[in-house]
């Protein structure tokens, strides 16, 4: 697989006093965004069976997220995001069990794939950058998200992007303690956006999400009040 960088991500249910303690713990509002964001996969949702998840952003490109390999449990979410679509195409086609097609981008490949819209939804986005400690201004800084859906549903992500599997552990440990200090219960894991989506506009499909990891633990996007988004 191609190297990208690594998300480490905790979702929370955030609260009216949210962007108030952000501001007491010395965060800085980084902007207010609105954007779509649209899902694709196989009428048999290959990839997210396989924990992959295809998304195009309006304005902002397609994003494959895979899951990571560091192997450390807990109420978070670990990924390797590929942007470059070269990358996701290759990576697409292995997922699929198809051979690489041609040098196209990701929009080229959606038919002979199979690969359709399963859920599309505006977010309202505000996006707050922090440290925990001077000595930590040199390192991945924490960045926390503050989600409403247009279906009416709201989330928060606490988030570093790494470079390497072995940084993965310091910035879930950075994470957990901002999480703390949010007032997130120690193992909350709230409910990711596209899944709420597919629970009220496609149970079938959600359904079919929890059938197929039922005898074996889920994968991240899905795991425990389905944690992807």
């Amino acid at each position: 697989m191609a190297q990208g960088l690594i998300e480490v991500e905790r979702k929370f249910t955030p609260g009216p006093g949210t962007e108030e303690r952000l501001q007491e713990l010395g965060g800085t509002l980084e902007h207010r965004v609105t954007f779509r964001d649209s899902y694709y996969d196989t009428p048999e949702l290959s990839l997210m069976r396989a924990d992959h998840w295809l998304r195009q952003r309006e304005n902002s490109g397609w994003e494959l997220k895979c899951p990571g390999t560091s192997g450390v449990s807990g109420p978070h979410n670990e990924y390797m995001e590929l942007t470059a679509e070269p990358a996701i195409v290759a990576q697409l086609c292995e997922v699929l069990g198809a051979q690489v097609l041609g040098a196209g981008g990701v929009a080229a490949v959606l038919s002979p794939l199979r690969l359709q819209e399963v859920a599309s939804f505006v977010t309202k986005r505000s996006t707050w950058k922090l440290v925990l400690s001077r000595a930590d201004e040199e390192k991945p800084l924490l960045r926390v998200d503050l989600d409403t859906a247009d279906f009416g549903y709201a989330v928060g992500e606490v988030e570093a992007m790494v470079h390497e599997e072995a940084e993965v552990p310091a910035a879930l440990e950075k994470i957990n303690q901002l999480s703390s200090m949010l007032g997130v219960p120690a193992q909350e894991r709230a409910t990711a956006k596209l899944i709420v989506y597919l629970q009220r506009f496609r149970p079938q499909d959600y359904q079919r999400l929890l059938e197929v990891h039922s005898s074996r633990e889920k994968p991240q996007g899905t795991k425990d009040a389905d944690s992807l988004g």
